[in-house]
């Protein structure tokens, strides 16, 4: 069962959010944070995708605060359209709504953070600056600029060796800044695990996948 749902970050700032609910009792929580293309298609198919591995599973409409409502697609124009709304970005407003959705499915126990591209970037301060269990960080390109905060909780990290935004160079200087962080390299491009991108590799998703999976059983239940 999944629907949206409206949220309201600290300051005030009301956004929705594609929720997903377990069957039963849930495991815990999973807070699923969107690549730069809204919540679209793709991230609430991900968002059921952990609500059936017995968690509930919140994606928050990050763009919310810039355009209401935004979802495209992968294609060249999509691309356009997501690339004038990145320059507006404020990270720091960034966080109280994903705060604002974690604290929306705390009820069910702990709670994890999953995030894609821009997404992978705020899983990544979530687990540094707010209170998760679990995070788990796909190709997040500003991770680089932001390696030396300080994880306040079990973070592993996904990056393609293809992925011409995210050079190794970058992926090296995290690894060294983050010794304890688990770093996966897979031969793929950006985007690997996004079944709706040209760049999807199925056995670097699934591999993935099968990682996050086992941090979040692991730490959120």
């Amino acid at each position: 069962m999944a629907a949206w749902v409206e949220l309201t970050a600290s300051d005030g700032h009301k956004f929705k959010a594609w929720q997903a609910s377990p069957q039963g009792k849930a495991k815990g929580a999973i807070v699923v944070i969107q690549e730069i293309f809204g919540v679209n298609h793709h991230i609430r198919d991900v968002t059921e995708r952990f609500a059936k591995e017995g968690y509930l599973a919140i994606a928050p409409a990050l763009f919310d605060r810039y355009q209401r409502d935004f979802d495209v697609n992968y294609g060249p124009e999509d691309m356009q359209k997501a690339m004038q709304v990145v320059p507006k970005i404020d990270i720091a407003k960034g966080m109280l709504d994903t705060e604002a959705a974690r604290a929306a499915v705390a009820s069910a126990g702990k709670v994890g953070i999953v995030g894609y591209c821009f997404g992978g970037v705020v899983a990544w301060l979530g687990a540094s600056r707010l209170k998760f269990d679990a995070a788990s960080c796909y190709y997040g390109g500003r991770i680089a600029a932001l390696k030396d905060e300080k994880p306040k909780c079990p973070v592993i990290m996904h990056f393609g060796s293809k992925d011409a935004h995210i050079p190794m160079t970058m992926v090296d200087e995290i690894r060294k800044a983050q010794p304890n962080v688990p770093i996966y390299v897979y031969d793929a491009d950006h985007g690997f695990s996004c079944d709706e991108r040209a760049s999807f590799d199925k056995a670097a998703h699934d591999l993935a996948w099968t990682r996050t999976m086992k941090l979040f059983r692991e730490n959120v239940g």
